[in-house]
Protein backbone atom coordinates (compact mmCIF):
# COMPACT_ATOMS: atom_id res chain seq x y z
CA UNK A 1 0.00 0.00 0.00
CA UNK A 2 2.87 2.25 0.55
CA UNK A 3 4.23 1.73 -1.93
CA UNK A 4 1.23 2.59 -4.06
CA UNK A 5 0.81 6.13 -2.33
CA UNK A 6 4.34 6.57 -3.24
CA UNK A 7 3.77 6.36 -7.04
CA UNK A 8 0.64 7.87 -6.75
CA UNK A 9 2.75 10.90 -5.42
CA UNK A 10 4.86 10.79 -7.93
CA UNK A 11 2.06 10.87 -10.63
CA UNK A 12 0.16 14.04 -9.47
CA UNK A 13 1.88 16.39 -12.31
CA UNK A 14 0.64 13.84 -15.36
CA UNK A 15 -0.93 16.10 -17.41
CA UNK A 16 -4.60 16.18 -17.28
CA UNK A 17 -5.51 13.63 -20.29
CA UNK A 18 -3.67 11.07 -17.99
CA UNK A 19 -6.03 11.53 -14.59
CA UNK A 20 -8.41 9.11 -13.72
CA UNK A 21 -10.83 8.16 -11.29
CA UNK A 22 -11.80 4.26 -10.28
CA UNK A 23 -14.70 3.72 -8.51
CA UNK A 24 -15.08 0.72 -6.51
CA UNK A 25 -10.88 1.38 -6.36
CA UNK A 26 -10.70 -1.27 -3.32
CA UNK A 27 -12.49 -4.05 -4.35
CA UNK A 28 -11.41 -6.90 -6.40
CA UNK A 29 -10.95 -5.15 -10.16
CA UNK A 30 -11.03 -1.66 -8.84
CA UNK A 31 -7.47 -3.53 -7.34
CA UNK A 32 -6.20 -4.45 -10.03
CA UNK A 33 -7.38 -1.40 -12.46
CA UNK A 34 -5.72 1.12 -9.71
CA UNK A 35 -2.32 -0.92 -9.95
CA UNK A 36 -2.37 -1.65 -13.64
CA UNK A 37 -3.15 2.36 -14.29
CA UNK A 38 -0.46 3.06 -11.71
CA UNK A 39 2.33 1.10 -13.64
CA UNK A 40 1.36 3.25 -17.26
CA UNK A 41 2.48 6.14 -15.29
CA UNK A 42 -1.56 7.61 -14.35
CA UNK A 43 -2.44 9.49 -11.83
CA UNK A 44 -5.17 7.62 -10.03
CA UNK A 45 -7.72 8.75 -7.71
CA UNK A 46 -9.57 5.90 -5.73
CA UNK A 47 -13.42 5.88 -4.74
CA UNK A 48 -14.69 3.07 -2.61
CA UNK A 49 -16.44 2.72 0.72
CA UNK A 50 -13.13 0.59 2.21
CA UNK A 51 -10.42 2.32 2.84
CA UNK A 52 -7.06 1.01 1.07
CA UNK A 53 -6.77 -2.49 0.36
CA UNK A 54 -7.20 -5.90 1.66
CA UNK A 55 -5.24 -7.61 -0.67
CA UNK A 56 -6.96 -10.99 0.23
CA UNK A 57 -4.79 -14.14 -0.59
CA UNK A 58 -6.59 -16.61 -2.83
CA UNK A 59 -7.99 -16.39 -6.32
CA UNK A 60 -11.77 -15.67 -6.70
CA UNK A 61 -14.07 -15.51 -9.68
CA UNK A 62 -17.49 -13.01 -10.29
CA UNK A 63 -19.90 -13.75 -12.89
CA UNK A 64 -20.75 -10.60 -14.89
CA UNK A 65 -23.28 -11.97 -18.05
CA UNK A 66 -26.58 -11.26 -15.97
CA UNK A 67 -27.75 -8.56 -18.14
CA UNK A 68 -28.90 -11.14 -20.66
CA UNK A 69 -29.08 -14.41 -18.58
CA UNK A 70 -32.83 -15.54 -18.08
CA UNK A 71 -31.92 -19.78 -16.81
CA UNK A 72 -31.31 -20.75 -20.34
CA UNK A 73 -28.18 -21.49 -22.69
CA UNK A 74 -26.23 -18.70 -24.18
CA UNK A 75 -23.63 -19.89 -26.76
CA UNK A 76 -21.69 -17.60 -28.55
CA UNK A 77 -23.65 -14.59 -27.10
CA UNK A 78 -23.29 -11.17 -28.72
CA UNK A 79 -23.74 -7.31 -27.20
CA UNK A 80 -26.73 -7.43 -29.68
CA UNK A 81 -28.79 -10.01 -27.62
CA UNK A 82 -31.32 -7.92 -25.63
CA UNK A 83 -31.41 -7.66 -21.71
CA UNK A 84 -33.26 -10.24 -19.68
CA UNK A 85 -36.56 -10.00 -20.26
CA UNK A 86 -37.32 -12.05 -17.14
CA UNK A 87 -34.59 -11.43 -14.70
CA UNK A 88 -33.92 -14.48 -12.55
CA UNK A 89 -33.19 -12.53 -9.16
CA UNK A 90 -33.28 -8.84 -8.16
CA UNK A 91 -29.31 -8.77 -7.98
CA UNK A 92 -29.83 -9.44 -12.36
CA UNK A 93 -32.86 -6.91 -12.37
CA UNK A 94 -30.41 -4.25 -10.43
CA UNK A 95 -27.51 -5.26 -12.99
CA UNK A 96 -29.75 -4.09 -15.92
CA UNK A 97 -30.57 -1.07 -14.18
CA UNK A 98 -27.23 0.06 -13.44
CA UNK A 99 -26.05 -0.52 -17.13
CA UNK A 100 -29.17 1.80 -18.31
CA UNK A 101 -28.76 4.23 -16.04
CA UNK A 102 -24.78 4.75 -17.60
CA UNK A 103 -25.56 4.30 -21.50
CA UNK A 104 -28.94 5.74 -21.70
CA UNK A 105 -27.83 9.54 -20.81
CA UNK A 106 -24.47 9.12 -23.23
CA UNK A 107 -24.90 11.95 -25.47
CA UNK A 108 -21.71 13.44 -27.31
CA UNK A 109 -23.29 16.51 -28.28
CA UNK A 110 -24.26 17.74 -24.42
CA UNK A 111 -20.30 16.42 -23.78
CA UNK A 112 -21.12 13.11 -21.84
CA UNK A 113 -20.13 9.86 -23.08
CA UNK A 114 -20.25 6.33 -21.52
CA UNK A 115 -19.38 2.60 -22.20
CA UNK A 116 -20.25 -0.27 -20.58
CA UNK A 117 -18.33 -3.77 -20.21
CA UNK A 118 -18.75 -6.79 -19.16
CA UNK A 119 -16.40 -9.32 -18.06
CA UNK A 120 -17.63 -12.68 -18.16
CA UNK A 121 -16.57 -14.85 -15.35
CA UNK A 122 -13.71 -12.98 -13.97
CA UNK A 123 -10.94 -14.58 -11.91
CA UNK A 124 -7.79 -14.21 -10.46
CA UNK A 125 -5.78 -13.32 -7.61
CA UNK A 126 -6.84 -10.97 -4.89
CA UNK A 127 -10.86 -11.49 -5.00
CA UNK A 128 -12.37 -13.05 -1.59
CA UNK A 129 -15.43 -14.84 -3.07
CA UNK A 130 -14.40 -17.60 -4.49
CA UNK A 131 -12.06 -19.75 -3.13
CA UNK A 132 -13.28 -19.29 0.54
CA UNK A 133 -16.84 -20.42 -0.34
CA UNK A 134 -15.25 -23.43 -2.39
CA UNK A 135 -12.72 -24.10 0.76
CA UNK A 136 -16.04 -23.98 2.94
CA UNK A 137 -18.17 -25.62 1.19
CA UNK A 138 -15.44 -28.70 0.74
CA UNK A 139 -14.86 -28.54 4.05
CA UNK A 140 -18.31 -28.86 5.12
CA UNK A 141 -18.47 -32.39 2.21
CA UNK A 142 -20.91 -30.01 0.32
CA UNK A 143 -18.55 -30.09 -3.08
CA UNK A 144 -19.95 -33.72 -4.02
CA UNK A 145 -22.31 -32.87 -7.10
CA UNK A 146 -21.75 -31.82 -10.41
CA UNK A 147 -25.12 -30.01 -11.79
CA UNK A 148 -26.00 -31.23 -15.07
CA UNK A 149 -24.23 -33.25 -16.96
CA UNK A 150 -20.80 -31.24 -16.91
CA UNK A 151 -20.65 -30.05 -20.41
CA UNK A 152 -21.74 -27.03 -20.22
CA UNK A 153 -19.53 -24.41 -21.72
CA UNK A 154 -18.23 -21.10 -19.67
CA UNK A 155 -16.70 -18.04 -21.06
CA UNK A 156 -13.82 -17.24 -18.29
CA UNK A 157 -11.85 -14.14 -18.35
CA UNK A 158 -8.38 -13.44 -16.40
CA UNK A 159 -8.43 -10.65 -14.20
CA UNK A 160 -5.11 -9.20 -14.77
CA UNK A 161 -3.46 -10.14 -18.13
CA UNK A 162 -2.40 -7.54 -20.04
CA UNK A 163 -4.97 -8.55 -23.08
CA UNK A 164 -7.59 -9.30 -20.57
CA UNK A 165 -10.21 -7.32 -18.01
CA UNK A 166 -8.00 -4.69 -16.72
CA UNK A 167 -6.66 -4.05 -20.26
CA UNK A 168 -10.58 -4.22 -21.78
CA UNK A 169 -11.45 -1.06 -19.58
CA UNK A 170 -8.22 0.86 -20.27
CA UNK A 171 -8.68 0.36 -24.35
CA UNK A 172 -12.65 1.17 -23.62
CA UNK A 173 -12.16 4.60 -21.63
CA UNK A 174 -9.13 5.34 -24.37
CA UNK A 175 -11.76 4.61 -27.83
CA UNK A 176 -14.36 6.59 -25.50
CA UNK A 177 -12.79 9.68 -27.11
CA UNK A 178 -11.53 8.51 -29.67
CA UNK A 179 -14.55 6.66 -31.28
CA UNK A 180 -17.67 7.71 -31.46
CA UNK A 181 -19.01 4.26 -32.74
CA UNK A 182 -18.68 2.87 -29.05
CA UNK A 183 -20.25 5.66 -27.64
CA UNK A 184 -23.47 4.66 -25.51
CA UNK A 185 -22.96 0.73 -25.51
CA UNK A 186 -21.95 -2.43 -24.14
CA UNK A 187 -19.00 -4.62 -24.56
CA UNK A 188 -18.13 -8.11 -23.67
CA UNK A 189 -14.73 -9.20 -21.96
CA UNK A 190 -13.75 -12.88 -22.32
CA UNK A 191 -10.88 -15.20 -22.91
CA UNK A 192 -12.71 -16.32 -25.87
CA UNK A 193 -12.33 -19.86 -24.78
CA UNK A 194 -14.94 -21.41 -23.42
CA UNK A 195 -14.24 -24.06 -20.95
CA UNK A 196 -16.86 -26.50 -19.08
CA UNK A 197 -17.35 -25.17 -15.37
CA UNK A 198 -17.48 -28.55 -14.05
CA UNK A 199 -13.70 -28.81 -15.97
CA UNK A 200 -12.79 -25.51 -14.12
CA UNK A 201 -13.68 -25.91 -10.65
CA UNK A 202 -12.20 -29.38 -9.75
CA UNK A 203 -8.68 -28.00 -10.96
CA UNK A 204 -8.99 -24.89 -8.51
CA UNK A 205 -10.30 -27.89 -5.30
CA UNK A 206 -7.43 -30.73 -6.38
CA UNK A 207 -5.32 -27.55 -6.69
CA UNK A 208 -6.15 -26.89 -2.67
CA UNK A 209 -5.95 -30.62 -1.83
CA UNK A 210 -9.70 -31.46 -1.89
CA UNK A 211 -11.24 -33.81 -3.47
CA UNK A 212 -13.16 -32.95 -6.97
CA UNK A 213 -17.11 -33.62 -7.80
CA UNK A 214 -17.93 -36.85 -8.75
CA UNK A 215 -21.79 -37.69 -8.34
CA UNK A 216 -24.39 -35.89 -10.87
CA UNK A 217 -27.56 -34.36 -10.16
CA UNK A 218 -29.97 -33.09 -12.81
CA UNK A 219 -30.24 -29.43 -13.35
CA UNK A 220 -34.14 -29.25 -11.81
CA UNK A 221 -33.42 -30.87 -8.62
CA UNK A 222 -30.81 -28.14 -6.84
CA UNK A 223 -32.63 -25.42 -8.69
CA UNK A 224 -36.51 -25.60 -7.01
CA UNK A 225 -34.71 -26.78 -3.50
CA UNK A 226 -32.61 -23.28 -3.84
CA UNK A 227 -36.32 -21.65 -5.13
CA UNK A 228 -37.86 -23.16 -1.28
CA UNK A 229 -34.75 -21.85 0.65
CA UNK A 230 -35.18 -18.35 -0.91
CA UNK A 231 -38.88 -18.40 0.23
CA UNK A 232 -38.13 -19.37 3.58
CA UNK A 233 -35.21 -17.06 3.68
CA UNK A 234 -37.38 -14.01 2.41
CA UNK A 235 -40.07 -15.52 5.08
CA UNK A 236 -37.89 -15.51 8.13
CA UNK A 237 -36.04 -12.60 6.98
CA UNK A 238 -37.98 -10.09 9.83
CA UNK A 239 -37.02 -12.56 12.67
CA UNK A 240 -33.72 -14.15 11.67
CA UNK A 241 -31.26 -13.39 8.98
CA UNK A 242 -29.61 -15.90 6.66
CA UNK A 243 -27.57 -16.28 4.13
CA UNK A 244 -28.92 -19.66 1.95
CA UNK A 245 -25.56 -21.63 0.71
CA UNK A 246 -26.84 -21.71 -3.02
CA UNK A 247 -29.32 -19.10 -5.01
CA UNK A 248 -31.47 -20.09 -8.27
CA UNK A 249 -29.13 -17.87 -9.86
CA UNK A 250 -25.89 -19.89 -9.00
CA UNK A 251 -27.79 -23.18 -9.74
CA UNK A 252 -28.79 -22.17 -13.09
CA UNK A 253 -25.21 -20.43 -13.82
CA UNK A 254 -23.11 -23.99 -13.14
CA UNK A 255 -25.48 -25.57 -15.22
CA UNK A 256 -26.02 -24.39 -18.25
CA UNK A 257 -23.96 -22.95 -21.25
CA UNK A 258 -23.47 -19.12 -21.21
CA UNK A 259 -20.08 -17.55 -23.35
Amino acid sequence: MRDQVTRTHLTEDVPNANKCTVIGGAGFLGQHMVEQLLARGYAVNGFDMRQGFDNPPGWGNSFRCQFIFEGVNIKNGIEDLPYAMKPIDCYTETKILKERTVLDPSDPERKFVTIATRPYVTFGPKDPQLVPILIKAAKKGNMKFVIGNGEDLVGFTFVENVENVVHGHILAAKHLSQDAAVIGKAFHITNDEPIPFWTFLPHILTGLNYEAPKYHILCWVPYHLALLLSLLVTVISPVIHLQPPFTPMRVMLVGTFHH
